[in-house]
């Protein structure tokens, strides 16, 4: 494996409105002073965290799905975040993860936060996704997926990064940050999580805390509140090494999910 470098890109976001979220996220994308292998967006990165789903839904192959084949392709990146999408009457909070020459796969949010009605609107991914990329296997989720360790434990080292993409509200940060570091520890993984900053249309208040974390819940970066992109590059060698040290993942505990 050899390492890989992801740029985290931790921002405001226009609320609904993404015409001009894509023109913000290209300026910052543009200003990375580094060849990168993934970057990395907020969840529903064209709008803010909106039930709106009726007036700010795309369908596949159009606007945002155009633009994320654009960006990959001139930056040689896989490019992912989420964003409002209908396909077949439903909506989904889908995540799209682009390869550079415009292939694609897809994540549907699997654990929709109740609490802000989402359950009600969208519906539920059925699948894990699990994609490879330089010599990496990387599992992308989605903010309250973060809750729930059954759904992203690494069976037999599945993945060797669990990525998360969210709007995070500030008044339940310590739990953001303090998750990130047990879904590392538990699953002997890295784990990035880039969240949003700012106030949405709703008045929720965002303040980041974007963070990389290793498979040890050490912090390798994190960024507070305010607006940045954090480039991090992750080392392959180390964490096989570590992972024949300490095969932890040898004990765990056998299941299915229904």
């Amino acid at each position: 494996m050899q390492d890989l470098t992801l740029a985290l890109i931790q921002t405001d976001l226009h609320w609904e409105n993404p015409t001009a979220n894509r023109g913000m996220l290209e300026e910052k994308i543009w200003q990375l002073q580094e060849k990168v292998d993934v970057i990395v967006l907020p969840e529903m990165f064209t709008t803010g965290f909106t039930m709106n789903a009726a007036a700010q839904a795309e369908p596949m192959n159009l606007h945002t799905f155009k633009w994320l084949q654009q960006i990959a392709a001139q930056t040689q990146a896989v490019v992912c975040g989420s964003y409002i999408v209908q396909e077949k009457g439903i909506f989904y909070n889908r995540l799209l993860w682009m390869f550079p020459d415009g292939t694609y796969k897809t994540y549907d949010k699997r654990h929709l936060f109740r609490m802000a009605g989402e359950d009600a609107v969208f519906g539920a991914g059925q699948q894990q996704l699990i994609v490879e990329w330089k010599g990496w296997k990387i599992c992308p989720l989605i903010c309250y997926d973060l809750r729930f360790p059954v759904w992203s434990r690494n069976v037999n080292n599945a993945y060797d990064l669990l990525l998360y993409v969210a709007n995070w509200p500030q008044a339940r940060i310590h739990a953001w940050s303090t998750l990130l570091k047990a879904r590392a520890i538990e699953n002997i993984t890295y784990v990035a999580g880039v969240n949003r900053t700012g106030k949405d249309g709703l008045e929720n208040v965002y303040n980041g805390a974007s963070a990389c974390i290793d498979f040890k819940g050490e912090v390798l970066w994190q960024l507070e509140n305010k607006e940045g992109t954090g480039v991090t590059r992750l080392s392959g060698e180390t964490l096989m090494h570590f992972r024949e040290k300490f095969p932890a993942w040898k004990d765990a505990d056998a299941f299915n999910i229904q």
